[in-house]
């Protein structure tokens, strides 16, 4: 390691140089209040960033020995700080200061939700920060002295102002972990309290738009409030009692009018696998982590999913044999074949929890009503609708939580019944069983029961590779795509990926597997949760190729319809 002293020497020493020049900085220098550790340097003012890494012994930055000790507390706090690193970034760096990125510095921000990252990592011993710098530049010479200013002066302050413990606010950083906390403590007790959702009462679910996640203005907004049939209360460590909605397991459905705030509130439980910050109103909408958005999503690729379930006999022609549902394949899945893929697949890798749409989900999927049923015989329809499976997944343990508002074939089956009236939740359970009595559904059907065990598939390393030239390209455009090698994974109906961070990991996930641990032996679940053993022992930086600050963890669920999204996937036969 090189003294803080050795760095500023170089940079004066390649002031006015050539702007490879600064390939000399990399390594570790050992500053008075931390140590710099500069990973990569640019090639190029119009590169990538240069990363680097800022590393705090706790001591030193004045934190209690007892604060962030346990992993899911050193999760929020780490959040915390990344967000207070931003904004200290905006107050001390003075910016572009010459050619393309020069003078930047960055590091990945959060959003509503709190992940596990790798932007601030919170150690029993120390706290690190991971940035991005754009070493400054006229044209392609370097601006020694410029950069001496950042590592020197502008640096040094944000350390001080977001990592040392007497710099934040002590309340505010304390409410941030403890709703963290709060909302673990939930979900860890909704199985044993029968339920795989909980929305507080309270809670402000609308959000500012389809594209922004932020909570519109409370005064705006109208508060969720339980019905008192499906009120539940819960002794929280901070909050104390706290009471909302709690949704049983079962079968659940949420109807009303449009524009009522159906799809709102189903919204809210599909983000409520994650925590969220304190102000988001969401921070008590808790949902089990095994909970998985299910849709329909023509034109996806398909391998050797086991669909026959939902999908056999299908059309073949005189002298050819049918095609096998039990391991289909097609590039150009169809919006009732996808939805049910989307929900073999989820099934296969441990989904206790699925959530549907009526808008994005196929219709011929969903139900077949009387007089279809009358005109198309059953023997010509190769569908079987999830009407007529939903029990049977309820039997397996697999509960649904369905949102509708243009059919009432699912009133016999559903357990709960739960209305969305102007925004306003009620309980309808009773009502709806009455209208099924006064009217009843001729020729309505349900699968016989039984188990419901989808097929395992075991995938093969060779259609893993994402090089070009034996060079690894994996790059990501925005939440929706992985470009991964050749090929191009569309995610954009993965409706719980929900930061471009996670989408980033998962390209580094599948590589990581196609090396270490997709043998052509192990199935696909057993390696995800292998890959999740790896996560929880040993952080991200398990995974991945380079230490990097711009990665978050998603889950296995999400990886998986990455893996299965991936036109060039093999499986075992």
């Amino acid at each position: 390691m090189h003294k803080a002293e050795t760095l500023h020497n170089t940079l004066c020493r390649i002031d006015g140089r050539g702007y490879k020049a600064y390939k000399e900085l990399k390594g570790s220098y050992a500053f008075p209040d931390f140590t710099l550790y500069i990973d990569h340097v640019q090639g190029d003012p119009f590169a990538a960033p240069s990363r680097i890494r800022v590393r705090v012994e706790r001591k030193k930055a004045g934190w209690p020995e007892n604060l962030a000790v346990r992993k899911e507390h050193r999760i929020a706090v780490g959040d915390f700080l990344a967000r207070e690193c931003g904004q200290a970034i905006k107050r001390i760096a003075k910016g572009k200061r010459g050619s393309g990125a020069s003078g930047q510095i960055s590091l990945d921000q959060p959003g509503q939700e709190v992940l596990e990252r790798t932007s601030v990592i919170v150690e029993p011993a120390w706290i690190e920060a991971r940035l991005t710098i754009g070493l400054p530049a006229a044209g392609r010479q370097v601006l020694g002295r410029e950069a001496a200013e950042i590592f020197f002066r502008e640096l040094p302050a944000i350390v001080k102002e977001s990592i040392f413990f007497s710099s934040l606010d002590q309340q505010k950083l304390t409410g941030h972990w403890q709703t963290y906390e709060e909302a673990e403590f939930i979900r860890e007790k909704l199985p044993a309290m029968g339920l795989v959702s909980f929305i507080a009462n309270g809670s402000v679910l609308p959000r500012r738009s389809g594209v922004d996640e932020w909570p519109i203005r409370r005064e705006e907004a109208v508060s969720f409030l339980s019905p008192p049939e499906l009120e539940v209360a819960i002794d929280l460590p901070y909050s104390g009692r706290m009471t909302g909605m709690g949704i049983p397991q079962g079968i659940t459905l949420i109807v009303g009018g449009g524009y009522h705030g159906k799809s709102t509130l189903l919204r809210a439980i599909e983000r409520g696998i994650y925590n969220h910050i304190p102000g988001d109103g969401r921070e008590y909408v808790v949902t089990i982590g095994s909970a998985v958005k299910i849709r329909a999503e023509d034109g996806r690729a398909v391998t050797k999913v086991d669909i026959s379930a939902f999908i056999n006999n299908l059309p073949h022609l005189p002298g050819r044999p049918a095609p096998d549902t039990s391991g289909f394949t097609t590039v150009n899945a169809s919006g009732s074949t996808s939805q049910a893929a989307n929900i073999c697949e989820a099934l296969e890798i441990g989904a206790e929890l699925l959530l549907l749409d009526e808008d994005t989900s196929a219709t011929n999927f969903m139900i077949r009503d009387e007089r279809m049923q009358e005109l198309v015989a059953k023997e010509k329809e190769p569908i079987t609708p999830y009407l007529e499976r939903i029990v049977q997944l309820k039997e397996a343990g697999i509960s649904t939580i369905l949102a509708l508002g243009g059919s009432g074939a699912y009133f016999d089956l559903a357990d709960t019944v739960i209305m969305m009236d102007s925004y306003h939740c009620r309980a309808v359970t009773e009502e709806a069983k009455r209208i099924c009595r006064v009217h009843p559904i001729r020729g309505h059907k349900v699968a016989a029961s039984g188990s419901f065990s989808p097929k395992s598939r075991i995938p093969l390393p060779q259609g893993l590779d994402p090089s070009i030239r034996e060079k690894v390209k994996i790059k990501t455009r925005g939440i929706n795509e992985i470009g991964f090698g050749l090929a191009e994974i569309d995610l954009s109906a993965v409706e719980q990926i929900v930061d471009e961070a996670q989408v980033r990991f998962i390209g580094e996930t599948m590589y990581f597997l196609a090396k270490n641990l997709v043998d052509g032996r192990r199935s696909l679940r057993e390696i995800l949760l292998s890959w999740e053993e790896l996560l929880e022992s040993g952080g991200l930086d398990q995974v991945a190729r380079t230490l990097r600050g711009d990665f978050a963890r998603p889950r296995r669920f999400e990886v998986a319809a990455a893996l299965n999204r991936l036109r060039t996937l093999k499986i075992r036969p």
